[in-house]
């Protein structure tokens, strides 16, 4: 016959056990492992606050020359979506605020299509609060390909039993464009005649970030540094740069580079009533700050007046250039050459002795020269050069090296190829 604990320990003459005490000894435990486990989390809000701060500073010492080109520099971002598309929850109102909050010239809408109605019909289109929207969709194709189309087809709900080569030949016979978004997610799009490629997804980016890591983020950081949180999960787009240069190498045509934002405003929690009005509500994703993080740049000459047709030209062109405006102002960059001819990015020039390529920056940047998708030099500055003696595509990536973790290596401005023949 077995004896209770209790029974045992007076049996034996040994003191009970203090089962408070053992209560309060599992709880500092626990609460400790709490603490000790919100550390690293404390500490990266920390590291968020000092890169806030040298952001901060770095602006400061901008450096730009007014009247030294001939192009100005329009900022926007292109890949957007509304509720239209059925994947978002934003709304013109929210999309207009958002890109005056951001001193946005250009947003150039994407919209998944809908088989009872034309989504690029019905989105914003024209100048709405000195803005200019251009409307667009996002189709699939039968092919799997992913593909951005502006301006819009009221046939893009039929571009999914079409292949990626008619799409794009559809579109390029109607005077349009049509962007490779997602490049590492098909093997088609470059063996047809697209005219660029999304090289940086936001929306993929912050994907790729883990959940958990997220959410503590969020409770320290969130409150304070809401866009900065951005640059802890921010990586640089080595395998769609990789894509993009290849395709060029390989094929020796231009292909732009562009930027997506890929904003939807649909991620977060709400309470409405039966009539649909939100009584509370809180978005984690709001267009306003997407569209501080990534943009793309165009650059169009002085000369010429601000329309879809002139925003247009400058992307097939390839005169622009994406830049995470979110470490920095890059207005005032430019990559160019002047001798024999003046050249700027996107566009095409012989080979002769004496070649150099001139690179800006408003701030001092570490320029990595790319020739065909290689690493080949790098020089520091606010202006440098590169001697070019050989023929390839030649881009650069600036980063801002003054900047501390976790912007730290990560780069600031990704420019479109001079192709010298």
């Amino acid at each position: 016959m077995s004896l209770c604990p209790e029974c045992t320990s007076r049996a034996e003459g040994l003191p009970l056990p203090d089962l408070d005490s053992m209560k309060r000894k599992i709880l500092l435990m626990t609460l400790g492992l709490v603490v000790v486990s919100q550390l690293p989390f404390a500490y990266r809000r920390y590291r968020l606050g000092r890169l806030h701060d040298s952001i901060q500073q770095l602006a400061s010492q901008r450096i730009v020359q007014p009247g030294e080109s001939e192009y100005i520099d329009y900022k926007g971002v292109i890949h957007v979506h509304s509720s239209l598309g059925g994947h978002s929850t934003g709304n013109f109102r929210e999309l207009i605020s958002a890109a005056r909050a951001n001193q946005l010239d250009f947003i150039i809408m994407t919209e998944h299509p809908q088989a009872d109605f034309d989504t690029a019909l019905m989105t914003l289109s024209g100048v709405h609060s000195s803005v200019l929207f251009v409307n667009g969709n996002e189709v699939v194709t039968l092919d799997g390909d992913r593909l951005l189309l502006f301006p819009g087809s009221t046939d893009a709900a039929s571009m999914s039993a079409k292949s990626t080569r008619e799409v794009v030949d559809l579109q390029k016979a109607s005077g349009g464009l049509s962007i490779a978004a997602y490049p590492t997610d098909s093997q088609i799009w470059p063996s047809t005649s697209v005219d660029g490629v999304e090289v940086y997804n936001l929306f993929t980016n912050a994907r790729a970030a883990n959940p958990a890591v997220l959410f503590f983020d969020g409770l320290w950081s969130y409150g304070r540094y809401p866009e900065l949180m951005f640059a802890n999960f921010f990586v640089r787009p080595a395998e769609n740069l990789k894509r993009w240069d290849e395709a060029i190498a390989r094929d020796r045509r231009k292909l732009v580079a562009t930027s997506g934002n890929d904003a939807h405003s649909n991620i977060g929690l709400s309470v409405n009533d039966a009539s649909g009005k939100q009584w509370l509500g809180v978005k984690l994703d709001p267009y306003e700050r997407s569209f501080h993080i990534v943009r793309t740049h165009l650059l169009i000459k002085k000369d010429r007046e601000f329309t879809r047709e002139s925003l247009l030209d400058a992307i097939a062109n390839g005169h622009c250039y994406v830049s995470f405006d979110l470490f920095g102002d890059p207005k005032g960059f430019t990559l160019q050459v002047t001798i024999p001819e003046h050249r700027i990015m996107g566009d095409e020039i012989e080979l002769v002795d004496g070649l150099r390529l001139l690179v800006s920056a408003p701030l001092a940047s570490r320029i990595v020269l790319y020739r065909d998708g290689s690493g080949i030099d790098e020089k520091s500055g606010t202006k440098v050069e590169f001697p070019i003696n050989s023929k390839g595509a030649y881009r650069v990536e600036a980063y801002l090296d003054s900047l501390p973790a976790p912007a730290t290596g990560k780069p600031w401005i990704l420019s479109n190829p001079i192709y010298v023949k």
